[in-house]
């Protein structure tokens, strides 16, 4: 605020195109929709240039409608994709194990496991492998927790193509075509678009 330069006014003013251009566009909440809960989960390694940090993120639907997401950037430097990946899946499957919870306080809770779709294959295989590894001894934790919660069948993880990331959105600049056909598979619709 104390050193304001013409750089600073651009990305105000982007920012500020961007609010006026997208005022109708909302989520759409289905009424004929089934009750299971998928959950979309990815990172972007070393994301963040000054301090290598990574950005996580996830999304989650109820039937097609999406109710939960959230992007944060790790607090530690993370040293392989697969660890950033399986810190994602750790804070999806919080996630997941909290919204079954909160179903369940509503009287609809769900006998199948809610699945998770991750495009790291060397984070589904270190979920999948029971034998940890020295690579693994700093993410022993989320192991643990992620296995504990396949086991008592709470969630299932899945592979996802990474064109097909929903969380890309959240996570990763993309191009205007590609940014507009995930939004429309997230559920955001606009209002004042011509039908």
């Amino acid at each position: 605020m104390h050193q304001l330069r013409l750089p600073h006014m651009n990305v105000v003013l982007r920012v500020v195109r961007c609010l006026k251009s997208t005022s109708g566009q909302g989520l759409l909440f289905q009424s004929d929709n089934k009750l299971d809960l998928i959950a979309y989960c990815d990172s972007d390694w070393a994301g963040y240039p000054i301090t290598c940090r990574s950005t996580t993120g996830y999304c989650v639907f109820l039937g097609n409608s999406l109710i939960s997401w959230r992007i944060k950037r790790q607090k530690t430097v993370s040293l392989s994709s697969a660890e950033t990946e399986y810190r994602a899946m750790a804070g999806t499957c919080c996630e997941i194990t909290w919204l079954r919870s909160l179903l369940q306080d509503l009287h609809l809770p769900s006998s199948e496991a809610s699945c998770m779709y991750c495009d790291n294959q060397a984070a589904l295989h270190i979920e999948a492998n029971p034998v940890f590894h020295e690579r693994t001894r700093h993410i022993e934790m989320d192991c643990h927790f992620i296995r504990d919660k396949i086991l008592d069948g709470t969630v299932s993880t899945s592979h996802v193509h990474s064109s097909k990331q929903l969380v890309d959105t959240f996570t990763k600049p993309l191009g205007k075509e590609k940014f507009s056909i995930m939004l429309h598979k997230l559920g955001v619709l606009d209002i004042h678009s011509p039908t």
